[in-house]
Formats: structure tokens, C-alpha cells, sequence
């Protein structure tokens, strides 16, 4: 067998074991932790398809920021394992349906194109170099479709941030606007009480007469 296919072969295998890991391990960080080996796995796959440049933007962005802040936000949050397990059972037709739809869709995909198993593309990416020739691509041919995805997550990261907003009429909280407006006049009211007379000497106890 060829070095490069079989090198393909287990890093496809380390990344389908790593993903099915990350749906199926009991514990929140060990998913993260699988997670993270399945961007490795396929930041290897992207080398040996000789797309040097997304490999490394896939092990610097995704495995060294995002998967990290992920990783820092499940172990700072008190998970309940059972209570997020428990309608599995019940949403786990769905979830196959699901799957098994997305795997016909691949396939159709895959089996329909004309696909070339590790070979370089027609146009020579040694003289052109790999990160100019796909900013080429991606700003004149799918230049629309970056846009739409653009659009998309703004509008996903907008969402996303209303729906954390919640009032709360029963916590105290601070409002920065109105500490600046505030003006000398309403920070100390003095108050004038007219004055009482001091009693430096104690009363004295009334006497009986004998």
C-alpha cells in the first residue's frame, strides 16, 4: 500500500473514532479533548491534500482558540450529566433519521462527482502557492457565497447574544449612565435639626424622705 494512502487512512480512522467520541463519552471535558484530536486528524488530512494553509488555520484557530475557550467554559459550568441524558432514548430515532440522511446526501455527492484521490489540482499550485491561489478563488468565484456565510453568522452571533439577554427585576445592578449625569447636588442633601441641649450630668435618682 502506498505510504501517503495508508497515513490517509488512519488519520480518517482517528477522526471518525474521535467524532463518535465526542457524541458518546460521559464527560463533558473528555468530548471537548475528542473534539480537539478530531480538528488534528483532519488539520493531517488537509496536509496530505496538499492544502498546507487550511491546515494550519484549522489547528491555530479552531484547536488553539476556540477549542480552548470552549474546553475553559465546560469546566467552569456546573453541568448536570443525568439530567442532560435524559430524553436520549426518546430524540434517538430522530437523531438516526438525521444521520442517515446526511450520509445518503454524502455519498450521493461523492459517488456522482468526478473526485481525484490524492492528486494535486490542474493548476500548478507550486508556482502560484497554495494561500494566493485560494484568496484568488475565494474572492472572484465565491466571493457571493463568503458573503452569505458572513451574513449568516452575524445574523447567528446576533441572535445568539439576544437571546442571553434576560431583565431581571429582582437583582440589583448598576447603571453607568446615570453615575456620570449625577450631579454634586444630588450626591450629599444636608439637612438643618435644631439643636438640643447636651446632658453631660446623669440624672439623679429621685430620694425618699424618711
Amino acid at each position: 500500500m502506498d505510504p501517503v494512502a495508508a497515513l490517509f487512512a488512519v488519520f480518517s480512522a482517528a477522526t471518525l473514532v474521535s467524532a463518535v467520541r465526542v457524541i458518546t463519552a460521559p464527560n463533558p471535558v473528555h468530548a471537548v479533548l475528542y473534539l480537539v484530536l478530531s480538528f488534528f486528524s483532519a488539520a493531517c488530512l488537509w496536509l496530505l491534500l496538499q492544502a498546507e494553509f487550511l491546515a494550519i488555520v484549522l489547528v491555530l484557530v479552531y484547536v488553539g482558540a476556540v477549542m480552548v475557550l470552549f474546553l475553559f467554559v465546560v469546566m467552569m459550568l456546573d453541568i448536570h450529566i443525568d439530567r442532560s441524558r435524559a430524553g436520549f432514548w426518546r430524540h434517538l430515532p430522530l437523531a438516526a433519521v438525521v444521520g442517515v440522511a446526511i450520509a445518503l446526501q454524502l455519498w450521493l455527492v461523492l459517488a456522482n462527482g468526478h473526485w481525484q484521490f490524492l492528486t494535486p489540482p490542474a493548476t500548478d499550485i507550486a508556482k502560484v502557492g497554495n494561500t494566493k491561489a485560494l484568496g484568488e478563488l475565494t474572492f472572484t468565484e465565491y466571493v457571493l457565497p463568503l458573503q452569505l456565510a458572513g451574513a449568516i453568522l452575524l445574523v447567528a452571533m446576533v441572535a445568539a447574544i439576544a437571546l442571553t439577554l434576560r431583565r431581571r427585576t429582582d437583582s440589583l445592578h448598576q447603571s453607568p449612565g446615570q453615575q456620570v449625569r449625577v450631579r454634586r447636588q444630588d450626591r450629599v442633601t444636608l439637612v438643618h435639626m435644631p439643636a438640643s441641649p447636651r446632658a453631660d450630668v446623669a440624672p439623679k435618682a429621685p430620694t425618699k424622705e424618711v
